[in-house]
């Protein structure tokens, strides 16, 4: 019972605050942006004056398969930032408001009231995603070309584990400082350092968190799961449940300590 309040206290903070209509948004306007100006490029130019004369302009084919990677690449870059600001206060700002404590203070699991604002924040987020991405198939289906149902169910199904470990370390971040800037900050500092660390050692670790999108291009374009995408997965949520564990233990000694 005192997860299943804290997480429609959540819930109901988030409509509150418009989190549940401005953040599907945005996912939609992220996710459809590249593929449509990709598409309508030629249409574009002529409409701002066209290119000087004698330019030539030869626009390569866009398959379908690329042509939705461009809303993962757009997340990837955007989106993930977006993950990491709608979740920074979810902890960090009642702990610096004394919200935290006074919950606290009646007989509430830590472990509770973390995950449940954890799962809160992780289906806000799904849906959002969901929301986009199917905006996303819709008019690359309308205009590059076919990609079945289930080749869609697997490309959300596999990235979400990505935002979901970016929803993850944030809440590590939350339960280790009280300034939600600072767990904004922290998160994509983490984030672009892992980023770095990937592009150089991609060929030796390559089931790291980072390779996930890498992957689904691959499953895409051969119509079959990589076996290193199953790995890659399987390692990021382990991290994610590790990520989570650490953050109970962390707030609860802090808290304690305070």
């Amino acid at each position: 019972m005192q997860w299943i309040t804290i997480f429609q206290k959540e819930l109901l903070e988030d409509w509150r605050n418009y989190k549940w209509i401005w953040v599907p948004l945005v996912f939609i306007i992220l996710c459809i942006m590249d593929p449509l100006s990709t598409y309508y490029l030629p249409q574009i130019l002529d409409a701002v004056g066209g290119l000087p004369e004698g330019t030539l302009l030869e626009i390569p084919e866009t398959l379908p398969e690329d042509a939705i990677m461009m809303s993962l690449a757009q997340l990837s870059m955007i989106g993930v930032t977006i993950v990491a600001a709608v979740s920074m206060g979810v902890i960090a700002g009642e702990r610096k408001s004394g919200v935290a404590e006074m919950i606290l203070v009646k007989p509430v699991h830590y472990f509770s009231y973390i995950t449940a604002k954890w799962a809160a924040k992780a289906l806000l987020i799904l849906a959002s995603f969901l929301i986009g991405m199917l905006a996303s198939w819709y008019y690359v289906n309308l205009l590059f070309g076919e990609i079945d149902f289930q080749q869609f169910i697997q490309t959300v199904f596999f990235y979400f584990i990505w935002l979901l470990f970016v929803l993850t370390l944030t809440t590590f971040f939350n339960t280790l400082v009280k300034s939600p800037g600072l767990v904004l900050s922290f998160t994509l500092i983490t984030l672009l350092c892992m980023s770095i660390f990937n592009q150089i050692f991609s060929h030796t670790f390559t089931w790291f968190p980072n390779t996930i999108s890498r992957y689904i291009l691959q499953m895409l374009h051969e119509g079959a799961i990589p076996s290193e995408l199953w790995g890659a997965t399987i390692v990021t949520l382990v991290l994610s449940l590790v990520i989570l564990i650490s953050s109970n233990y962390i707030f609860k000694t802090k808290e304690m300590a305070d």
